[in-house]
């Protein structure tokens, strides 16, 4: 809790990890614990007095419950006291002392023990949105089986080193993150990625920790110790920036702390006036009751617990929302910048087309193509270098330079070369052929050997199979979407009719400080997140108020700069993300509200005499345990459907429950 309830915090150790269900961590909770033995104890007072019991009996029970309770909140609101700082546990422990003064003792014992009971019901609320975080870590098993001095050996996980060669048989679960250096196989990666689908994996590509192996086995090189792996670092960086807090989480933080000791200065004159008034008695208890009306403990907690919730069920859908800031600025957003290569397409471009000039054969124009392209490190030389393969030797080459922006030059066979976008270097007589290609949506670099164009190769990255549905979902719920690429804007706008982009929402030939510019102006800032690869996309992202990282499992930086990051690599999952953050936000809003209309409420008709110490502490406390239960909401998730033209929802929870995609390397 925070400092603004004045108690102890929670005990977050309890119930942590697999506990045997939801009944026995609640109970495992030792302010849970002392709550319930505070009610037995009050309700077997109240009972000893209603059966006549004698009167001594009755007050022992009484005060046993108050003392029961009063362990709960009393030892960290003294010290709080010690350290200079009120809260909400200062007032509790004020109306408490008083209602005891003036001989109330069981509505004071009622006081302690609904009070804890919040306590209570608050502690497990936040072990339990952490330990759905933590169940992370119990994803990687315990020990793997290690290739050491030519045999198979079982250690433990702790024990793990970077380069070990871990032997992962069917059904196993990947211990940690690697890299396959034999074998091919399915992976389900959903507890990690959110995708559903196994994922095909073979030779050199990268698995990580948490993945169930198919049915091949596979021999992986560890490239991460187990307390550095995909899912610690998950689960590190989630823990150390849910302190981070969103606007509403910091407006309860602004309005908690001068309201406590506002409320005892408050209650203070209440007595002091009452005592003018010669009715001293009366007007102390009512100074009492008015400062356990206006408390503001459930504002002071609701905005946590829902925040904490929220974070926890994200990462288990497979997307990491990087504190309370980021959740809050995620539902705000009406504005989603995506970038084309890489999020809107597949990032794997295959030449579509070779176009040769005059008598030029097309293996020559890719030829030539190929010697500059095998220096460079642009995604479409990987694509040139592929269909070149088989082909002629490549060529020797000198003197290359890359252009940003522009292409690549050097010189093959004692004559300049150059490699680039149209308008860099003049198509001549490929001019339709340039026009024809771009207008169906590729890439087109031409080449030009000794000053002389002798080619255009058309480079297409495919959209995904996801885009255009997921583009769909977006502009029927309101949002904006704009593409940036750096492509022509004639092969920009053929991607973007494909996607279901609007045309004056696309921008076209945009280096990254041109993307930046492009989502900070003023016509697109208005809750505007970026969707880029984390890397290349920085300053755009940087530039906007969320900045989400496409397919950042595994990936370092893209999870350490991203607001946001999508831990698979399927586009759906960013509705998934935008809606649970809307609703996260409307049920934190719903917390602040209620909260303080609970104080509103409750103070002038605890000033006028109308509620009693005992009835205005049981109101506000049952508020507090129903903003509680309420932001407990936020861990629930829904998973909008993209297909079709009517969004409808299906419920779904847990990892393991993503959405459906299917990737081959």
């Amino acid at each position: 809790m925070t400092d603004a309830c004045g108690c102890a915090e929670p005990e977050t150790g309890h119930g942590a990890g697999s506990d045997g269900g939801r009944r026995r961590a609640l109970w495992r909770v030792p302010t849970m614990r002392l709550a319930a033995v505070s009610g037995l104890l009050l309700a077997a007072g109240y009972g000893a007095g209603w059966l006549g019991a004698p009167g001594w009996l009755a007050s022992l029970l009484q005060g046993a419950a108050l003392v029961a309770g009063a362990v709960t909140f009393v030892p960290g609101t003294l010290r709080l006291l010690l350290r200079g700082s009120i809260g909400v546990g200062t007032l509790m422990t004020i109306a408490a002392a008083g209602a005891v003064a003036l001989g109330e003792l069981g509505e004071a014992a009622v006081l302690a023990f609904l009070y804890s009971l919040a306590e209570g019901l608050e502690a497990y609320a936040t072990t339990r949105t952490r330990r759905g975080l933590r169940a992370l870590l119990e994803l990687a098993p315990r020990s793997a089986v290690v290739l050491r001095d030519g045999a198979e050996h079982t250690v433990g996980v702790e024990r793990l080193r970077v380069g070990d060669i871990l032997v992962v048989r069917p059904g196993e679960r990947v211990a940690t993150d690697g890299v396959i250096r034999s074998g091919r196989s399915a992976l389900d990666t959903s507890a990690v990625t959110g995708e559903s689908m196994p994922v095909e994996l073979g030779e050199g590509d990268e698995v990580l920790a948490g993945s169930v192996n198919g049915p091949g086995v596979l021999e992986v090189a560890a490239t991460t110790t187990a307390e550095d792996n995909t899912l610690a670092r998950i689960v590190r960086i989630v823990e150390t920036e849910q302190a981070r807090k969103g606007t509403a989480q910091r407006l309860a933080d602004r309005i908690a702390r001068p309201l406590v000791p506002g409320i005892l200065a408050t209650a203070t004159l209440i007595a002091a006036v009452g005592a003018l008034l010669g009715e001293p008695a009366v007007w102390l208890e009512r100074a009492l009751v008015v400062l356990v009306a206006a408390s503001p403990c459930a504002l002071a907690i609701s905005v946590p617990v829902s925040v904490a919730a929220a974070i926890g069920a994200a990462s288990r859908f497979g997307v990491l929302v990087k504190g309370g800031a980021a959740l809050e600025a995620l539902g705000r957003v009406r504005t989603v910048a995506l970038d084309k290569t890489g999020t809107l397409t597949r990032n794997e471009p295959e030449v579509a087309e070779v176009v040769a000039a005059g008598d030029e054969a097309s293996d020559r124009v890719l030829t030539v193509a190929a010697a500059l392209e095998a220096r460079s490190e642009h995604p479409l030389a990987r694509a040139v270098l592929a269909r070149a393969a088989g082909g002629d030797p490549v060529l020797d080459v000198e003197d290359v330079m890359a252009v940003p922006g522009a292409g690549i030059a050097g010189t093959v066979e004692g004559r300049k070369v150059r490699l680039g976008r149209p308008g860099w270097i003049d198509p001549g007589e490929l001019a339709p052929a340039v026009r024809r290609l771009q207008a169906d949506g590729a890439t087109v670099v031409l080449v030009e050997h000794g000053g002389r164009v002798i080619g255009a190769i058309g480079v297409r990255d495919e959209l995904r199979a996801e885009a255009a549905s997921t583009v769909g979902w977006l502009r029927r719920h309101g949002y904006r979407v704009l593409m940036l690429t750096g492509d022509n804007a004639v092969t920009a706008a053929a991607m973007a009719n494909s996607a279901g982009i609007e045309p004056g929402a696309v921008h076209a030939h945009q280096r990254p400080e041109g993307k930046a510019r492009a989502v900070a102006s003023s016509d697109a800032r208005r809750g505007t997140a970026m969707v880029g690869d984390g890397i290349n996309d920085a300053p755009a992202l940087a530039a906007v108020d969320v900045g989400i990282a496409m397919g950042a499992a595994g990936s370092d930086v893209a999870i350490d700069t991203a607001d946001v990051a999508l831990l698979g690599d399927d586009l759906r999952l960013l509705p998934r993300a935008l809606a649970h953050a809307r609703r996260a936000r409307t049920i934190v809003w719903q917390n602040v509200g209620l909260s303080l209309a609970i104080i509103t409420v409750l103070v002038p008709l605890a000033l006028s005499g109308t509620l009693g110490l005992a009835a205005v502490v049981l109101v506000h406390e049952v508020a507090e345990i129903v903003v509680i239960a309420n932001g407990l909401r936020a861990g629930y998730t829904r998973q909008p459907t993209t297909e079709g033209a009517a969004a409808s929802w299906r419920h779904t929870g847990g990892a393991g429950h993503g959405v459906p995609v299917s990737r081959r390397r």
